[in-house]
């Protein structure tokens, strides 16, 4: 029974212990925000509406942005996220498959703007942009890859046109991706938006038919009349293509998931600053376009599996069971000084006892005698208060030293007697 007694102290001593510490670990990590590291994009009006949403995920139990830099471009964004400079990065859906970068989410759509001063021939594309200095954003962009791609569909030369490096250096057009905003052109009332056909033309072979079928990121899109005021006053047809959260393919599913969450219920505030931006913004979004691979928790997201608890914690389990561990071997070790002190202390006794029992023999005095009688009944009186102040363990060391010292006793009354 005193075996198993000491069996069971130690198990309920590591249980009180490290079960209250695992629901602290537990407690504290769910009220403890996912921090995540954005590289800012480099496009001003990306980066503003990165900062909206950065300040108010702030708000949000589960996620927060730190915005962390400025990309010189979206390929500089991808390789700061690859390499673990930071977490997440916005970047258009046109760039080209890594295959250790992520889709998280799509955020909201840029649309192509190809704007040209109204006094320039824009009765075909060579005649626009012949002789024309032109802005289409930098080395890398989605709106450079664009423009390079039709100068050389229609055969234009490098030397027909010149580069500007900057919107302010008055370019004769402008070539962006943009999401829909009146106030892009509000400085530029001598710009026109050039349109790529009819919006009847649209699914029935049009060149953005063509466009579209040669790059299932884009989509046809249609500005209509009047949303840039003088610079729409017809409807413009061009293309739209997403703007993408992406991270690294080994980013936690949990992580992932909980920013999607987070950024979904935030649908009525973000509609709110800017209506035409993220009033479709879904949480049924398609992701059949992204150029990259979906992160684990995106389809989770959207298959709506929920991280578990042990998913979610799954880092916390691994640290609580080796503190559990560590805190049993710890237990155990103590027991073990403990017991060797106890014994150590059961073995002065025995020596003591053994001691006087041989500084007596036969001529011994009868006074001498019972002194060391007396003596021994002390030291076992001693024991017994060790024994009850828990200092001595109720184990066969004791019981041998209480046998022990009454031998000796029986044996010094019955030599004095005879």
């Amino acid at each position: 029974m005193t075996q198993l007694t000491d069996a069971i102290t130690p198990i309920r001593t590591i249980s009180l212990v490290s079960l209250p510490l695992i629901v602290l670990l537990l407690v504290s990590c769910e009220s403890k925000q996912n921090e995540l590291r954005l590289i800012a994009p480099f496009a001003p009006v990306d980066r503003a509406i990165t900062e909206e949403v950065s300040g108010l995920l702030g708000d949000m139990d589960a996620t927060s942005l730190n915005i962390t830099g400025t990309a010189d471009s979206e390929e500089a964004a991808l390789d700061a996220v690859a390499s673990g400079v930071v977490d997440i990065a916005l970047i258009s859906n046109s760039l080209s498959f890594r295959n250790n970068i992520a889709t998280v989410m799509p955020l909201y759509q840029t649309v192509l703007h190809i704007a040209y001063r109204e006094e320039r021939n824009a009765s075909s594309g060579i005649t626009l942009l012949s002789g024309a200095k032109i802005y289409a954003g930098p080395t890398g962009s989605a709106s450079r890859l664009i423009f390079e791609r039709i100068v050389n569909r229609i055969g234009l030369e490098r030397s027909a046109y010149e580069y500007v490096s900057e919107i302010t250096d008055h370019p004769d057009i402008v070539i962006v991706f943009a999401p829909i905003s009146p106030e892009i052109f509000i400085d530029y009332p001598d710009f026109r938006l050039f349109s790529l056909g009819s919006p009847g033309a649209i699914g029935i072979g049009s060149v953005v038919d063509a466009a579209v079928l040669l790059n299932p990121h884009f989509r046809p899109f249609v500005i209509p009349a009047g949303t840039y005021g003088v610079s729409t006053p017809e409807p413009v047809v061009t293309i739209a293509v997403d703007k993408m959260l992406v991270t690294r393919s080994d980013m936690d599913s949990s992580i992932v998931y909980d920013l999607i969450d987070d950024v979904l219920r935030l649908r009525p505030a973000l509609a709110a600053q800017r209506p035409g931006l993220f009033q479709q913004l879904s949480e049924n979004f398609d992701a059949s376009r992204s150029r990259f691979v979906l992160h684990a928790g995106t389809q989770a997201y959207l298959q709506r599996s929920e991280p578990t608890l042990l998913e979610r914690y799954s880092g916390v389990a691994e640290v609580a069971v080796t503190l559990i561990i560590a805190l049993a071997s710890a237990l155990i070790a103590g027991a073990r000084i403990f017991r060797m002190r106890r014994k150590n202390r059961i073995d002065e006794f025995y020596s003591r006892t053994i001691e006087l029992s041989r500084s007596v023999n036969r001529s011994t005095s009868v006074e001498k005698r019972q002194q060391v009688i007396e003596e021994v009944r002390d030291l076992q009186m001693t024991a017994f208060d060790l024994l009850v102040a828990e200092k001595l363990a109720a184990d066969e060391s004791f019981r041998i030293f209480i046998t022990l010292s009454n031998d000796v006793v029986k044996e010094l009354r019955e030599t004095g007697t005879s």
